[in-house]
Order: C-alpha cells, then sequence, then structure tokens
C-alpha cells in the first residue's frame, strides 16, 4: 500500500490489510508511523514535514535519500516505482483524494499509466468511502463489497464501446459510454456478477454514503 499525506479522516482502516507491505509517501510516511506502522520504505521531497519530523522519519530510514522538490515525476509516482520493485499482485494507493484537486487528478492519470505498463497488477485507490480502479478490455468477475453500495462507471481516456453488466440492479447490454454521459452512475451490485468491456479503458468506482 502507498499511504500519501492526505487528510486523516480520509485514510482507510489499515488493519483491513494485515499482510500488506506499506510505502510511505512524504507526509504519509508519519500516518503510518503515527498507527505504529513501520513502513518498508519511505520516498519523497518531504517538503510538506516540519525539520522536526523529517528528522523522526529519519530515525526509522537513516539511510533514507530526500528526492528534490524540482523534479519531472510526483511523489506518487516515485513511490509506485518503489511498489513495482516488490513485483506486487495489487497496489493501493491511500492519502490521496483529499486536498488539491490537480494532485488527485494526477494520480488518477499515473495509476492509468501503470495499470497499462502492468497489466497483471491491479491497481486500486482508495479512501474511507471509495474504491477506484481501472477495467481494460474483457470480462472481469466482481462480488459485492459489503462496504460499498453504489458502483458506477465512466469512460477514461477515449470513449468506452460494448459495456456489459449482468448481475446488477439495471443491468447493460452492448452499450457505449460517450464522454459526458451520466447513464451508468449509481448502479448496485446484487452479490456477484460480471463487466464486460468491448474497447477502451473503464474506471470502476465503488462508493457509500457518508455514515452519520
Amino acid at each position: 500500500m502507498l499511504i500519501a499525506g492526505g487528510p486523516a479522516d480520509e485514510l482507510p482502516d489499515f488493519s483491513f490489510f494485515p499482510d500488506g507491505l506499506f510505502i510511505g509517501v512524504d507526509s504519509g510516511t508519519l500516518a503510518l508511523l503515527e498507527r505504529s506502522i513501520r513502513p518498508v520504505a519511505a520516498v519523497g521531497d518531504f517538503d510538506s514535514v516540519t525539520a522536526e519530523e523529517y528528522e523522526q522519519i529519519r530515525s526509522v530510514f537513516p539511510d533514507l535519500a530526500r528526492s528534490p522538490s524540482v523534479k519531472d515525476q510526483s511523489d506518487t509516482e516515485l513511490g509506485l516505482e518503489m511498489a513495482m520493485s516488490y513485483e506486487p499482485k495489487q497496489v493501493i494507493l491511500a492519502g490521496v483524494t483529499g486536498g488539491r484537486l490537480d494532485h488527485y487528478m494526477s494520480v488518477l492519470h499515473i495509476m492509468y499509466k501503470y495499470q497499462q505498463e502492468y497489466p497483471a497488477t491491479r491497481f486500486t485507490l482508495l479512501n474511507n468511502q471509495n474504491q477506484i480502479r481501472f477495467l481494460n478490455s474483457g470480462t472481469h468477475e466482481v462480488t459485492k463489497h459489503p462496504r460499498y453500495h453504489y458502483v458506477s462507471f465512466y469512460p477514461f481516456a477515449e470513449k468506452v464501446e460494448g459495456l456489459t453488466l449482468t448481475g446488477f440492479m439495471y443491468p447493460v447490454i452492448n452499450e457505449d459510454l460517450p464522454f459526458g454521459t451520466t447513464r451508468f452512475v449509481s448502479n448496485e451490485l446484487l452479490n456477484r456478477g460480471s463487466v464486460t468491456i468491448g474497447s477502451g479503458h473503464c474506471l470502476m468506482v465503488e462508493s457509500s454514503d457518508v455514515e452519520k
């Protein structure tokens, strides 16, 4: 799991991932240490932490190589590079959806790039209310998650053609997803089902309502 420095209240419950390997991205390293989780690595320029906090991180990683503030790659992309060195079957990104929207959009595009380069790895963006992943062409078996009630679909980078949904409250047969449509928002998976995509890259968003 890559944990960035987003707002604490957007982070998922880390106890759901007892066997996960954690990588701290910039101030996300502190979020892990504060929860008594020792990440396997820390990356970033650490421009969002104080000098005292940086020394706290250095006490755990004395050989930490601080990235320059001016660079071609974002801290999250550096974290993804590090994650792929472990040859993972799944990479989860958290702490990246709160705060600045330009950072959030950057993460979506970086995640899309990595999903294309590493199709055998499942990349998921996660916070306490949503999980997001990309689906390429083909058929994907899906199972209802007890936490996420709604499932929405959006085209990404290009028009999606031949969308078929089975096992959903609102089934779909061989439909296209043009840019700007809201037809495929807030569907519900009944139990188990499948998502088939003829061509294109589809963003699947599973969401829950805000707990009151």
